[in-house]
């Protein structure tokens, strides 16, 4: 007998099974919000939620993660479906869903969570919806998701060791995925959220571990409620720094590394580029669950608009950025 949900109560479904049933049966398939804030004017704090459902594991967790004060930042919560594998609420942490694509609640609280907090996310720019991207390593399935992102204001407060900050028109973003990806096996991705005055530039770019293209697409999205312009091209030429602002090899795990500047060029349907330069610190490493992280950088345009961004490099072994790791498995090639 199939296992019901109250969901499957309304008129959602996409395949003839109940909606806990996902289309490949599959350990690392996930469904999950990612929400980032950090301040518009310079570097400073990070702070972030994530929301995901397993339905293989039958689980939803949470991550309260960030950086704040300089010091780096994890929290984990979870909670079995027990019949309910759609709300987004673990407990000490939850999402709400106020107006779809236009304002989101986001609550974890300080005395269980080590990041607390209680914002609104409030939309700037319309939603993108990327293609669906897929990858395999032979023929196991590595990679198959479909995901959008938004750019947002963040108010409200967080708190860390019983200090609450306010949080006042921040910038960040939010995104949406839902499919299979096996992080461990992923050999790079660059997912750059560039925040600037008049809008965003937001970009999802897969590698090869030889630098050969899997996948490309983003962005241009405009804070006047525009529709989005796609994204046709994107180039890249970073590096990391240390802790004397000098190139850093990352190693096996990325102990050297304190920051990543470069460039990357945006080039746009209709043949708009825009190059961006980016300097910042590494705040959020993905250590030890995998190689890179999230930056957080300060941005200047080839036309002179300057704003902020997080930049993830990211993945198990790619010639430029994770030349030098250890990985279990075959990777895609």
């Amino acid at each position: 007998m199939p296992r019901l949900t109250d969901m499957d109560e309304h008129l959602v479904h996409q395949l003839p099974e109940p909606l806990p049933n996902t289309a490949v049966h599959h350990p690392h398939w996930r469904e999950s919000y990612f929400f980032i804030a950090h301040p518009p004017a310079d570097l400073g704090d990070v702070v972030i939620l994530t929301m995901a459902t397993y339905p293989q594991r039958e689980q939803m967790d949470s991550l309260q993660m960030g950086r704040v004060g300089g010091r780096r930042i994890l929290g984990h919560h979870e909670r079995p479906f027990a019949g309910d594998p759609h709300t987004p609420d673990v407990g000490p942490a939850r999402v709400e869903i106020v107006r779809p694509y236009e304002e989101m609640r986001l609550w974890a609280d300080p005395g269980q969570c080590e990041l607390g907090m209680d914002l609104t996310f409030r939309a700037r720019t319309r939603p993108y919806g990327l293609r669906r991207g897929s990858m395999r390593a032979g023929h196991e399935l590595v990679w198959d998701q479909s995901h959008m992102f938004q750019s947002g204001t963040y108010d409200g407060t967080y708190t860390v060791d019983g200090v609450t900050h306010e949080m006042d028109s921040w910038w960040g973003q939010r995104d949406h995925s839902w499919g299979i990806r096996d992080h461990g096996r992923c050999p790079l991705w660059i997912w750059f959220q560039v925040q600037l005055p008049d809008g965003f530039l937001g970009s999802w770019h897969w590698e090869l571990a030889n630098g050969a293209l899997v996948y490309s697409d983003g962005c241009w999205a405009g804070a006047d409620g525009s529709d989005p312009v796609p994204l046709v091209g994107f180039e890249h030429e970073l590096e990391w720094t240390d802790a004397d602002g000098g190139p850093a090899r990352y190693g096996e795990h990325g102990e050297d590394v304190v920051g990543i500047r470069g460039r990357a060029v945006f080039t746009l349907e209709g043949g708009r580029r825009i190059a961006v330069e980016a300097d910042g610190s590494f705040d959020r490493p993905y250590e030890p669950f995998r190689r890179g992280g999230l930056n957080q950088v300060r941005v200047r345009t080839d036309d002179g608009r300057e704003g902020t961004a997080i930049l993830e490099v990211t993945g198990a072994r790619h010639h430029r950025y994770f030349p030098d790791t250890t990985v279990d498995g075959p990777l895609p090639h």
